[in-house]
């Protein structure tokens, strides 16, 4: 038989009836095994058991004793004896309401011929019919067992009373307001009290509670309901808990507070209930006496009571007598030590009699509690009683005193295992019995006493301790038991197992509400246990759900999905055997936002005439982090329902402040509680409080006045906000006189945000005022501001001062500022429009757009960047106001000759090994008059990297040879055309005479088949040379085809992409090679498949020729062309009239620069478009007048485009047709809202 010592231990410290086991074969004492409580109470219609067990050997007999005289179960009506062996107990039936005629003390006796065990005394208490005693007064407590509930009867719906700070029910069932609100007005509280003995419950008749309603609520400090008075003592019971209570009215509502001066209450004994008015102390003990203070305190004081507690206790055992075996002539000592306070009266029995009455011949000694018989005998076996008693109750134990000669004996099993684990404590059984009493000692497997060493340590009832195990404390061992007759042993076999050792626990950890957290477990265990890991969460055992994926479980890991605040506390990591287990704890934390504030109360309304009031709530949850502060709010439903304003910001350790309102707003306040993790939910809504009306204490801001005619002037202010208005309606006093005159001001009383004052002089100024007025008064005296009535369009013009040529492209304008009187209106800024006339050789007869720029009033300068070199343009400069623009002063310059662009489609041609041609198309934007091209060009490759240059000074020249080429290296070329002023942009391209490594570049090389024919084809790269190779279509393997059927090599032309070879043989693989002479260039596979057509005849007529195929082709597609061509030219016949296609002869410069691009193939720059090379990307623009200001935005913030247009007349608008003519141009204005500048 294996032991696992880990649930040994407890039964070594078992009751005393487990140190004596008396053999079945011997005669025992009787012992009282159970019995009634010592009270017992009942109801009128309750049976009454009263219990006494008790064994021995011989059989026990029974008897009872009722108020101290001799009760006879048997002979009394209505009592039933229970006929059970070991058993003396009867019951007394309540069908017939005996319960008032048995009520006394009761007490059993248990005898045989060996002693009288009694059973303590029994009080039956029988209780009446449930009533309400109206003898218990305010502040006292009913002795019976009852618990009350409080109803509101509404409407025939029973309403359970909330109870909280302001309304609660005390411990006598009393219902208690610290204050009372209008919807504590009810005709029927109802007091419920239920008695759970007699499963009844009683009703008191309806209460009627009327609140007057008010119109000031009067603060009032607290005042205790209960107690009433300042002190009370109280007597408290050792082991009882103890119960105090505190309950106080006034307004705000008070809180309680729990004080214990002498010493600090221990918090895990102390509970606080009913929202702190009560303080309930568990397992109550001496060190709690003194002084319990309870403190109820609002915002206008406080009140107190104190309570003085003495704690007593009934008696309890510091040794109780325990039965023993001896032999004779031994001496008997049973020890009976009481304590309690009062300090208990201890009296002796000898088998139910009392001392006195059986040791007249002193034959039995007492001495400090304990009780001696010297030189006992067997005659002198007994059962005693040791009984104490003072005020508080009862204690009494049995204990036999038992003389017998008996040879020693061990009732634990021989050769018994025991299995305990390193570090821990093994303890080996060996429970012997004899008289005397036998002597037990343990030994080894060598025989010697194992007590040598200090780790070893025995037990009075046989057992051997060894602590601190080690792995070499595993061996054999040996229990001997002697006495005067005989000695007997027994042998215990104990194994000592590797500890449970977790290797990695789990880690504390703070994480956010709804994220996930891990913890990790890793164990070390004996091999030859089973083991397990499991986890706990507060103690109680956790597992996976399969309804819920809260907890997933697995490889020594805990995870926690969707935290929330709930799930914080203490994990723990469980790692066991059945010998052992280690528990590694970790504390979980779930941080996030604050909860909900509650319990907002508003106070000291006195203080609403001057637009104050006191605000207090309840702090909110901080959810594991501080709350930095409070946000405080408030809506007004009447003027702004569901917008809520903030009113300010407390810190997080303040909860109250005093409000400075509004005159006239329906306040409804909520806090909302701020932490690390931002704001948490918003606390419920306050009750609504509204301020009283006042004057306005502002006046509008933003006052302007301005004119929309020339004759008038429009008053504008920014509105009040409705708080401001201090009343239901506000209106604005308007008031206005022309500035320098003290005229009398004229006024008028507005409720709109604006008043038109009509029959005004062109832009005088005037003093303005603007004053909020409402039904209580007006607002402050307002301030003057300056306006103006209507602006005229200005009647005068810039005059040039200069203008300044920097560089081809960018000049500077600059005029004298004009004369401000004449401007008509604030001077806004000048509007300086330029357009390109076109190129200094040839003007454009063709419409080109306006570029158009804003300065500010106080600038006289304008640089105008981005122009076209060597070309003419056009400038105006306007002065503009609020009305519009004035007229125009004009000036015309030319920009000097710059750089052209580069060269447009340069390409490379190879002539031979060593010679390439290249070909271009001249710039497109010339700038100045070409003077040639300059060509340079080098390798890429190779040790030389030598730049070569050519200067080509014919500007009509389109191509150039370059021979002495190497061709096995590629060559970078450059091309730039040039003016007087220099070369300009360069076209870059790469290429020559051949591929790299001396051989030519198969592109994208490919072999398709049928069944009698396959076709090579490939991408020759630009500026490879043409030349001609030879391919070879060759058999395999070979001799499959006879030699007379095999492909002869053919020449084939580099230029020409493919070729097709024809008579093969069918399902036949041929292996294609591409040589020129005798080095082969590339080769591919192929395989006849018989798929593709076959060729009958290698004479066909020329229409199967290829070169004729292509030649019909080519005339098909230049019909095509001509047809659209013709298409093209009917459509646009219908459209024009005959000044506009004359109008389109315009030079090829003439063209907007950005965006567009025109080929140039002689020197002609002007061609019209009927007669000149078409544009190559076919872009031309409509032609018409676009230069209006009513196309572009109002911003000052002008940017150009790098031909000097105004960048937005590109921006998302559709060029539109001429109405005027090249020249036409509308009345503009910058500021005009339907003439935006961009």
């Amino acid at each position: 038989m294996v032991v696992a010592l880990r649930y040994l231990w407890p039964l070594l410290f078992c009751s005393p009836c487990l140190l004596i086991q008396i053999p079945d074969e011997l005669m025992e004492p009787p012992v009282i095994t159970e019995q009634s409580p010592q009270r017992l109470v009942v109801f009128p219609t309750d049976d009454i058991s009263l219990k006494c067990e008790a064994r021995g050997r011989p059989q026990v007999e029974f008897r009872w004793t009722k108020d101290g005289i001799h009760f006879k179960p048997k002979e009394e009506l209505g009592v039933v004896v229970h006929e059970a062996p070991y058993s003396g107990s009867f019951t007394i039936e309540g069908n017939n309401s005996f319960a008032q005629r048995f009520q006394g003390i009761y007490r059993c006796y248990a005898s045989n011929k060996l002693g009288t065990a009694m059973s303590h005394e029994i009080q039956l208490v029988a209780e009446g019919a449930a009533a309400w005693d109206t003898g218990v007064g305010t502040g006292e407590s009913s002795q019976t067992d009852s618990h009350l509930h409080l109803l509101i009867l509404s409407s025939a719906e029973i309403l359970h009373i909330k109870q909280d700070e302001r309304v609660s029910m005390g411990q006598n069932g009393d219902l208690y307001f610290a204050n009372v609100l209008t919807s504590d007005n009810h005709s029927d509280y109802i007091c419920n009290a239920h008695f759970p003995g007699t499963r009844t419950i009683i009703q008191k008749e309806p209460i009627d509670l009327r609140v007057k309603p008010t119109n000031s609520m009067i603060d009032r400090k607290p005042r205790l309901l209960f107690p009433t008075n300042s002190s009370s003592h109280l007597v408290a019971l050792q082991g009882q808990p103890l119960i105090l209570e505190c309950i106080a009215e006034g307004f705000p509502t008070p809180t309680i507070k729990w004080l214990h001066p002498s010493d600090p209450m221990p918090a895990h004994r102390v509970i606080y209930q009913n929202h702190n008015k009560t303080l309930q102390l568990l397992n109550v003990g001496e060190e709690d006496d003194g002084e319990y203070t309870c403190l109820a305190e609002n915002s206008l004081g406080s009140a107190r009571h104190a309570y003085y507690v003495t704690v007593e206790a009934a008696p309890y055992w510091l040794q109780k007598p325990q039965s023993h075996l001896y032999g004779p002539g031994e001496t008997a000592r049973l020890d009976c030590q009481v304590q309690g306070r009062p300090q208990p009266e201890v009296t002796w029995s000898i088998n139910g009699m009392s001392m006195e009455k059986v040791n007249k011949d002193q034959k039995y000694r007492i001495e400090q509690g304990s009780l001696i018989l010297s030189n006992v005998q067997p005659s002198d076996t007994m059962v005693t009683q040791c009984e104490a008693r003072n005020q508080h109750g009862l204690l009494l134990a049995n204990a036999y005193i038992y003389v017998v000669q008996l040879p020693a004996r061990i009732l634990t099993k021989d050769n018994q295992t025991y299995m305990a684990v390193e570090g821990s404590t093994a303890y080996l059984l060996c429970k012997a019995f004899g008289a005397p009493v036998p002597s037990v000692q343990w030994l080894d497997e060598e025989g010697t006493t194992v007590l040598q060493d200090e780790r070893f340590f025995p037990y009075a009832n046989g057992t051997l301790g060894i602590r601190d195990l080690q792995a070499n404390d595993t061996g054999r061992y040996f229990c001997q038991a002697a006495n005067d007759q005989n000695n007997v042993t027994i042998l215990a076999n104990l194994q000592v197992k590797e500890a449970t050792q977790i290797t990695e626990g789990p880690r504390s950890a703070i994480e956010k509400k709804g994220a996930r957290v891990t913890f990790t477990c890793q164990a070390s265990f004996d091999p030859s246990l089973q083991a397990s890991i499991t986890w706990r969460g507060d103690g109680r055992d956790l597992q996976e759900r399969g309804d819920s994926d809260k907890y997933f479980i697995e490889d020594g890991q805990l995870v926690i999905q969707s935290l929330d605040y709930s799930d914080q506390g203490n994990y723990s990591c469980v790692a066991s055997t059945e010998l052992d287990e280690v528990e590694s704890r970790a504390q979980l934390l779930v941080v996030g936002s604050p909860g909900p504030v509650s319990h907002l109360e508003l106070s000291d309304r006195y203080l609403l005439k001057q637009s104050q009031v006191h605000l207090s709530w309840s702090p909110a949850e901080d959810h594991n982090s501080p709350i930095e502060k409070y946000d405080i709010e408030f809506e007004d439903k009447e003027m702004a329902p569901e917008k809520w304003y903030s009113l300010g910001k407390v810190p997080g350790n303040q909860t109250s402040t005093t409000l400075k309102l509004s005159p006239y707003v329906h306040y409804t306040f909520r806090v909302t509680a701020i932490n690390k993790y931002g704001p948490g939910e918003p606390s419920p809504v306050s009750e609504t409080v509204v301020t009283p009306e006042a004057a306005p204490e502002k006046n509008p801001v933003d006052v302007r006045g301005e004119g929309n005619e020339t004759n008038n002037m429009v008053i504008t202010w920014k509105p009040l906000w409705w708080m401001d208005w201090n009343a239901p309606q506000v209106q604005y006093r308007v008031q206005w006189r022309p500035q320098g005159k003290q005229e009398t001001w004229k006024e008028q009383t507005v409720s709109d945000p604006f008043l038109v004052v009509s029959n005004t002089s062109t832009f005088v100024p005037y003093e303005i005022k603007v004053q909020a007025v409402n039904n209580q008064g007006k607002g402050p005296e307002p301030q003057v501001t300056i306006g103006y009535s209507g602006e005229d369009y200005p009647q005068v013009s810039p005059e040039l001062e200069d203008i300044t040529i920097f560089n081809s492209s960018t000049v500077l304008v600059r005029w004298r500022p004009v004369d401000l009187a004449q401007v008509k209106g604030h001077l806004r800024g000048y509007n300086v429009t330029f357009w390109w006339k076109g190129s200094q050789r040839k003007h454009s007869k063709r419409h080109v757009h306006k570029s158009h720029m804003v300065v500010p009033a106080n600038t006289t300068s304008a640089i105008l960047s981005g122009l076209r070199p060597y070309s003419s343009y056009h400038v105006e400069v306007q002065a503009f106001n609020g009305r519009g623009l004035g007229p125009a002063s004009e000036w015309t310059f030319s920009t000097p000759e710059g750089v052209p662009g580069h060269p447009e489609a340069l390409h490379l041609e190879c002539q031979s090994d060593t010679s390439l041609l290249l070909h271009w198309q001249p710039p497109l934007s010339h700038n100045g008059v070409l003077t040639g091209y300059l060509l340079s060009y080098h390798p890429l490759d190779g040790e030389s990297k030598e730049q070569l240059f050519f200067n080509l000074s014919d500007p009509e020249l389109r191509t150039h040879n370059l021979t002495n080429l190497n061709p096995n290296l590629q060559y970078r070329f450059q091309l730039q055309a040039t003016t007087q002023q220099g070369p300009g942009e360069a076209i870059v391209r790469e290429g020559g005479t051949m591929a790299l490594f001396g051989k030519p570049d198969f592109g994208n090389i490919s072999a398709t088949a049928g069944e009698n024919y396959s076709v090579v084809s490939w991408v020759p790269r630009e500026g490879q040379c043409n030349f001609r190779f030879h391919i070879w279509f060759k058999a395999l393997p070979e001799g499959k085809v006879s030699p007379d059927r095999q492909p002869q090599p053919q020449y084939v032309s580099y230029n020409q992409s493919s070729y097709t070879q024809w008579n093969l043989q069918p399902d036949t693989k041929y292996e294609i090679h591409l040589m020129k002479e005798k080095v082969v260039l590339h080769h591919l596979a192929v395989k006849t498949n018989g798929t593709g057509p076959v060729r009958v005849s290698t004479t066909g007529s020329f229409a199967s020729e290829g070169w004729f195929i292509a030649f019909v082709s080519a005339i098909i597609l230049l019909l095509l062309i001509l047809l659209i061509l013709c298409f093209i030219k009917r459509s646009k016949g219908g459209k024009y009239s005959v000044k506009d296609k004359e109008d389109t002869q315009v030079d090829s410069e003439a063209r907007p620069m950005k965006d567009e691009t025109f080929g140039e193939y002689s020197d002609n720059e002007e061609k019209a478009f009927g007669s000149s090379q078409p544009s190559l990307n076919g872009d031309i623009k409509p032609l018409g007048s676009d230069d209006s200001l009513a196309d572009y935005g109002g911003s000052v913030d002008v940017q150009f485009n790098e031909d000097g247009s105004f960048i937005g007349q590109y921006s998302g608008k559709k060029e539109k047709e001429a109405v005027g003519g090249n020249d036409s141009s509308g009345a503009t204005s910058p500021i005009n809202p339907a003439v935006a500048l961009e």
